[in-house]
């Protein structure tokens, strides 16, 4: 199936460096995955396969089938709610890999992101999921942590949940793909968030000769379950604290790439993509193999 993405989707996410795509997974669907998510978080893995990071297992049952504890393993205590991360849940659970390889979805930010020769890999999905009281997640971009060249990164985000103003929605910082280079801070700085999580969005829009009170911050509250947001690696955005006492607020973030691309030199630094270069002396030489990196759209002959 050919997919024709308007040129006014295009023009909007070259300018502002994000655009928002609402119903694109059915309510069923959402459920279902939600549904996923707490049978993963148990250790539940139908692939036979485990993510490459997750949080401490959760032991108990849901309310809902009788057992004492909320979404996200939520016990009603406020004191010391974290973030749950889970890296490459496409890895252990089919129903998420459906999802992150869609073809449909694939072709989708191929045509925005202009990668229409080459096709488009995920590289990296991510699982960000606050249970109520949990705490902001720093401003950021995605493509500081991507060792990939070319370094192109764009991301599509999912929501779990409806995007109500008190779950702390995803936000973005408009036009910020834009800016210079700079620094992008380590990756346990998700979780040490000052000044509303901002600290480094301030000093990034400090150096580009931006005033912090022109800065234009696009919320996707209100939102549905289900809805889309893609925005390419350079935007820098982040999320505030869940405010609700009862409500999580949980998202699927899927990373991808140009199909061709070669892991840099950098990649042997990295956590995240070390064990992938480990034995080569030149990384670019490293294979992405379809397990771990799955294209997902690759234009017809027709299309070129």
């Amino acid at each position: 199936e050919i997919i024709t993405v308007p040129d006014c989707l295009k023009e909007k996410f070259h300018c502002d460096g994000f655009i928002v795509i609402p119903n694109v997974l059915d309510q069923e669907t959402v459920s279902a995955l939600n549904c996923e998510l707490e049978n993963i978080l148990r250790g539940q893995y139908d692939t036979g396969r485990i993510p490459d990071k997750a949080p401490k297992i959760i032991k108990g049952k849901l309310k809902e089938h009788g057992g004492t504890i909320g979404p996200l393993g939520f016990s009603g205590n406020f004191q010391n709610v974290k973030v749950l991360q889970i890296i490459n849940v496409h890895k252990c659970n089919s129903m998420f890999r459906e999802v992150a390889t869609n073809p449909i979805l694939g072709q989708i930010v191929a045509k925005l992101a202009g990668w229409t020769l080459e096709g488009i890999r995920l590289v990296q999905d991510q699982i960000w999921a606050k249970p109520p009281g949990a705490a902001p997640l720093v401003f950021h971009r995605d493509s500081p942590y991507f060792m990939f060249d070319p370094p192109h990164v764009v991301t599509v985000w999912v929501a779990l949940d409806d995007m109500d103003a008190e779950v702390g929605p995803l936000e973005y910082v408009v036009g910020s793909h834009l800016w210079g280079d700079g620094r992008c801070g380590s990756a346990n700085q998700f979780f040490q968030p000052n000044q509303g999580g901002k600290t480094l969005l301030y000093s990034a829009a400090e150096r580009e000769g931006k005033q912090i009170e022109d800065l234009a911050i696009v919320s996707m509250e209100g939102l549905q379950a289900g809805g889309i947001s893609i925005h390419c690696g350079r935007t820098w955005h982040g999320s505030g604290k869940n405010e609700s006492r009862s409500q999580p607020r949980r998202g699927l973030g899927l990373h991808f790439v140009p199909a061709e691309v070669k892991f840099t030199p950098d990649a042997c630094k990295s956590s995240l993509w070390r064990s992938y270069v480990e034995g080569f002396d030149d990384a670019s030489k490293a294979p992405l193999s379809e397990d771990d990196f799955p294209i997902t759209w690759k234009p017809l002959t027709n299309e070129i």
